[in-house]
């Protein structure tokens, strides 16, 4: 495992922890030229998922692509990083649990939402506005009222 610091590629672990599903192990590493300390996550690669597209496009799961939009949607939020992980861990296992290898876009876009309802409203709202590209004020006031 190369340091992210100064590349070095000796690095000893310091501990190891299983997440509660069993599916990721995260590890504590020490880079053994710079001692800086960093993590790293281990995750079994299961069956590869397509993502179909609104225009009819293929392209893989992308689950740092995801993680990305969630935590944009959260900026500034008080949501967690690890909550944001454990959002997109979910996700994606509910994904995966699914007897297809092909799932739509809007699919994912629905769990999201689904998902955030429960975490922090703004953060929902901010990635409605996106996922479901709102165009007027009035579509902000819709979907505000909506989850009154």
């Amino acid at each position: 495992m190369k340091c992210p610091f100064c590349q070095h590629d000796d690095s000893s672990v310091l501990e190891s922890r299983e997440s509660e599903d069993g599916q990721v192990t995260r590890r504590r590493r020490e880079c053994g030229q710079c001692s800086k300390r960093f993590t790293s996550y281990e995750r079994v690669e299961g069956p590869q998922l397509l993502v179909i597209k609104k225009n009819g496009g293929r392209e893989q799961f992308d689950r740092e692509k995801v993680r990305r939009g969630v935590a944009r949607a959260c900026e500034k939020r008080p949501v967690s990083s690890d909550l944001i992980g454990e959002l997109v861990d979910q996700l994606e296992q509910e994904m995966l649990k699914k007897s297809v290898s092909e799932v739509a876009s809007r699919v994912i876009g629905n769990a999201i939402l689904k998902r955030l309802k429960k975490i922090d409203k703004v953060a929902y709202v901010r990635f409605a506005s996106v996922y479901l590209d709102f165009n007027e004020i009035d579509d902000f006031a819709r979907l505000v009222k909506e989850i009154k």
